[in-house]
């Protein structure tokens, strides 16, 4: 809050480190890379940075999770001896995968990537890279085959966000934040060396990038959302109006705050039960999703009743933490950014068609392919 984008991303940096040489950094990873602790140990850490309303880290999200999961899944032993201990020292990533006219149908991007000898020539254009204007490197999907069908010709790339080409221009958001970017891509060199995985297999290889926000992701988010949202929440319900009278005195308020209290105590359920599921090799096609969409939406829920109970003056509270997580008791900020986590990584609209086709084996919608 009211710092400089140097500031912040100093800040960032230090506290990750921080991390790391505790051993809390990355503990989802596996010991040999600087993790390893059980899934039990890593519920109790998450649930004790929540309940401290300890920084998130932010600027590490997607190397510490989307780069991490897709290196060791489908990396080279040469592409993880580079990247992973690069992670644990500073290096930063961001994902270049949606485009313009590729968002939720991410199979139509048209960005093209074509091979000449041992490299790559990429052209096109990515939106939505949050943390572009930071990251030293980029998870990018490209096209190799544009006759093929289209999930079939993508191939999965990781991109020197330095090499000459690359053009990333900050999006003003409705916060006043510049989170999210766009970038340009101009006949970018990418050595073939930097390929993950086979020339157009890259769309399964997304999805294991898309699962990194699976599990101890969604633990977090939901320990976060149960201890320093609702906190927040009760805050503002106690706080007395202008004309002395306190929002939890209202029966209706009291209950809203009952209801969300009981949703959280289930959310943290779901997302332990996806955890210890997919730990055992249990996890269900449409688990993901169920636990996306009831923690995207139960955020956008309590956000903007946050702000409805606290009236006139959270409209003037225009400054949040920059570290903090969607939920700060900045409300109007807080409501707003809520709507970020019912678009990503597959609309509510998505989530509740892979819910029905996937886990309640209900006919596909006519005309998809």
């Amino acid at each position: 809050m009211g710092v400089s984008e140097e500031e912040y991303v100093n800040f960032q940096k230090a506290w990750f480190q921080e991390l790391r040489h505790a051993g809390y950094a990355v503990p989802h990873w596996p010991r040999e890379w600087g993790g390893g602790l059980t899934v039990g140990q890593q519920m109790v850490l998450y649930q004790e940075l929540a309940a401290h309303d300890a920084p998130r880290l932010t600027l590490a999200f997607v190397a510490i999770h989307h780069a991490a999961s897709t290196l060791l899944a489908a990396g080279t032993d040469e592409q993880r001896r580079r990247h992973l201990p690069a992670i644990l020292d500073g290096e930063i990533w961001c994902q270049g995968f949606s485009e313009p006219e590729a968002g939720s149908d991410l199979a139509s991007l048209r960005t093209s990537a074509r091979r000449k000898g041992d490299v790559y020539v990429v052209n096109g254009q990515k939106l939505w890279a949050s943390g572009a204007n930071h990251a030293d490197w980029c998870l990018l999907l490209a096209r190799t085959d544009p006759d093929a069908p289209k999930r079939h010709g993508i191939s999965y790339f990781l991109m020197d966000m330095h090499a000459p080409g690359v053009d990333v221009r900050p999006i003003r958001q409705a916060t006043g934040q510049s989170h999210f970017c766009e970038m340009f891509l101009t006949d970018v060199i990418i050595p073939a060396s930097q390929l993950v995985g086979r020339e157009n297999a890259g769309w399964q290889i997304a999805q294991t990038t898309l699962g990194a926000e699976r599990g101890m992701v969604m633990l977090e988010l939901a320990e976060r959302l149960g201890n320093a949202g609702f906190k927040w929440l009760l805050q503002a319900c106690v706080r007395p109006t202008p004309d002395g009278e306190r929002p939890i005195d209202d029966s209706l308020v009291a209950d809203r705050l009952a209801g969300f209290e009981t949703e959280i105590t289930a959310l943290r359920f779901l997302c332990r039960r996806l955890v210890e599921r997919n730990d055992e090799g249990r996890g269900g096609p449409a688990d993901a999703s169920v636990v996306k969409l009831y923690y995207s939406e139960l955020l956008q829920r309590m956000m903007g009743f946050g702000a409805d109970v606290s009236g006139l003056a959270a409209h003037a509270e225009l400054e949040k933490p920059l570290s903090s997580g969607w939920e700060s008791g900045a409300w109007v900020l807080d409501f707003i950014g809520s709507w970020e986590w019912t678009i990503p990584a597959g609309t509510s609209e998505i989530q509740r068609n892979i819910i029905g086709e996937r886990g309640l084996g209900l006919p596909r919608e006519p005309g998809v392919q």
